[in-house]
């Protein structure tokens, strides 16, 4: 039996920063494996299936958020994204390209985005953080990519102001867990904060430009937050794609 983390289950996430986009991060310093139908990743235990909407989402890609300071590797965060194995029929005109190529091809991440299929995200803090922090980065973020499409307006000012609130008076310790829950029905998203193993909190995003933001926040290619989670996604999509 593989072990099934439940959409109930608590998560976490650790904050991000705007250098972990830069492509000179070592991603061959990400260490994971396969331990007991789990996979490691940094030496943070991931199940190997996400329960969502009563269906068994694997995890696809997984990686980590770092930046290098003065050749110090400083990691923030742990990522594991987990799809709908169905969304290759959303992707087969990428069949047969190498996952370095799908790496590089920002046409193929925008396909994995708008794919109408059910998508979890859950990230463990590496790194202590303010939740504050956490939320002006994620804020930054979202609003630079609304406003460089000119999707900015009252509403979407709204519902990141009301995501900023959610995270404001948080503490992500080491282990705490931020998932982000994406179904395939609609354009909104989940956010839940767990700590200590306990789910403290959760709010949900009905703004549908916002909620298409996140995802590109993580799954947006060469501008994802995480280099090496897109490496994975890409790898291991190419091989799905390949069977």
């Amino acid at each position: 039996m593989s072990e099934v983390l439940n959409e109930t289950t608590g998560p976490k996430l650790v904050g991000e920063s705007r250098g972990v986009h830069s492509h000179t991060l070592q991603i061959f310093s990400l260490k994971f494996k396969m331990v007991k139908n789990e996979v490691m990743v940094d030496e943070i235990p991931f199940p190997s299936q996400f329960m969502m909407n009563t269906k068994p989402l694997p995890l696809i890609g997984h990686g980590i958020t770092d930046i290098e300071i003065h050749f110090l590797q400083i990691k923030f965060t742990a990522i594991g994204v987990y799809l709908d194995p169905q969304i290759v029929t959303h992707l087969q005109q990428w069949k047969g390209k190498t996952g370095a190529e799908l790496t590089e091809n920002d046409d193929f991440f925008e396909a994995i985005v708008i794919a109408p299929v059910d998508k979890f995200l859950r990230v463990v803090v590496i790194k202590e953080i303010k939740g504050s922090q956490y939320g002006v980065q994620l804020e930054s973020a979202i609003r630079d990519r609304l406003a460089e499409v000119d999707k900015y307006e009252e509403d979407e000012e709204e519902a990141l102001e009301k995501i900023v609130e959610f995270f404001q008076s948080k503490y992500f310790k080491k282990n705490s867990v931020i998932t982000y829950s994406f179904p395939a029905t609609s354009g909104r998203a989940k956010i839940s904060l767990a700590t200590e193993g306990k789910e403290d909190s959760e709010i949900e995003v009905e703004n549908a430009n916002v909620v298409e933001m996140i995802k590109k926040w993580y799954l947006g290619g060469s501008r994802g937050v995480s280099p090496t989670t897109i490496s994975s996604l890409a790898n291991n999509l190419s091989a799905e794609l390949s069977k």
